[in-house]
């Protein structure tokens, strides 16, 4: 009943937009959470088909799926459990963010059992106090990394960081791990160490800060057509829209309450829609109150608390019919409401919405 209709013209639109701005450098297409919960074999074949030039994903799971599929594009993977062997990881051809030294271990000895050497991405902890070595471990892991690296058995492929806001140009923590992350490269050359891909941008450093680019720019949120810097447009076209069925009507009078509780009642005579959308499809119930969507090009907002598996929509006077669609967003050009409204209804942001539509709501994609 409810539908997630893809659009994959604006994904290529949008890669060609991020591949172009980044000149010489190079695109990571950023597919991980089933691309954004766009679907990421869909997402990552149209990207690289439009300048992409490498696929991220957060986990081993993630990479061996895409693997599965055919997507033989240079990946990287950030996240895995202490306890992974990297057999098949290695086997697959795909790239491993290290950290830590115990990780470089582990990859080195994934190396001597399979003979194939581990491509790895040192990655420093500029400022963020997340994934990465900090900057007192630097040198150790560095030292690991050369000594692995001569031994034949891993190569330092990259170097990368990750930024904490790149939404503020001028945010000093910005400029301090910027600095950090140029320490961070002095350092590893002064170890001996010169990987050929170094990378910080996300998508809002991509887009706005040119000296963040270097060799590889990290396309996430903007991949999938979302504004990352607030007050700014660059042209994305945000690729889903979320839309169900009405699947009843109902003409109630004045103090007619509405769904548990109730938390709603109707102040006058109105039209109610019930809509087969609910927070098990990723509708946050903390939207209540304030969240809309759009009938026949109309703002109807939502009555009383969002159930499970359906929603109630108080229409006022529409004439509107079951069988007609109830749009939760899309690209806001027909007046219905985006992603970026949701995530303020919501208090959250727009990854959150787009990942959190659920796998019952079908996927159909246009070109």
């Amino acid at each position: 009943m409810a539908e997630a209709v893809v659009d994959l013209d604006a994904i290529a639109g949008n890669t060609r937009l991020l591949a172009a701005t980044a000149g010489p450098a190079g695109m990571m297409a950023v597919v991980k959470a089933d691309g954004f919960g766009h679907g990421a074999e869909r997402v990552a074949h149209t990207a690289l088909r439009h300048g992409a030039t490498w696929l991220g994903v957060a986990s081993v799971a993630e990479a061996l799926a895409l693997r599965a599929r055919g997507l033989t594009a240079p990946m990287l993977l950030w996240l895995y459990s202490p306890a992974e062997t990297f057999e098949e990881v290695l086997a697959a051809g795909i790239d491993v963010s290290v950290g830590a030294v115990e990780a470089l271990e582990a990859l080195a000895g994934a190396a001597e059992r399979t003979g194939r050497v581990a491509n790895v991405h040192l990655k420093l902890d500029t400022g963020m106090s997340r994934g990465g070595a900090p900057v007192e471990e630097w040198a150790q892991l560095f030292a690991w990394a050369r000594k692995f690296s001569h031994a034949g058995l891993l190569h330092v492929r990259g170097l990368w960081s990750h930024l904490a806001n790149a939404e503020d140009a001028d945010a000093p923590g910005l400029r301090a791990q910027l600095r950090e992350f140029e320490l961070g490269r002095e350092t590893a050359a002064a170890a001996g160490l010169a990987p050929p891909i170094v990378h910080l941008a996300n998508s809002a450093a991509a887009l706005q800060l040119p000296q963040a680019r270097y060799d590889l720019l990290r396309a996430g949120i903007a991949l999938y057509g979302i504004e990352p810097v607030p007050g700014r447009n660059f042209g994305l076209r945000p690729a889903m829209t979320v839309r169900a069925p009405i699947l009843l009507t109902k003409r109630v009078a004045p103090g007619t309450g509405v769904s548990y509780g109730p938390d709603f009642v109707t102040e006058r005579e109105t039209t109610l829609a019930l809509v087969p959308l609910g927070f098990a499809d990723g509708v946050p119930r903390q939207a209540a109150g304030r969240a809309s969507l759009s009938v026949r090009g109309v703002r109807c907002p939502i009555a009383g608390r969002v159930s499970m598996d359906q929603i109630v929509l108080d229409v006022g006077d529409l004439p509107v019919n079951a069988g007609e669609y109830a749009v939760m967003f899309g690209t806001g050009e027909h007046g219905e409401p985006t992603v970026a409204e949701w995530a303020g209804w919501a208090g959250t942001n727009p990854h959150e919405i787009l990942t959190g539509i659920g796998a019952r709501v079908t996927r159909r994609y246009e070109h």
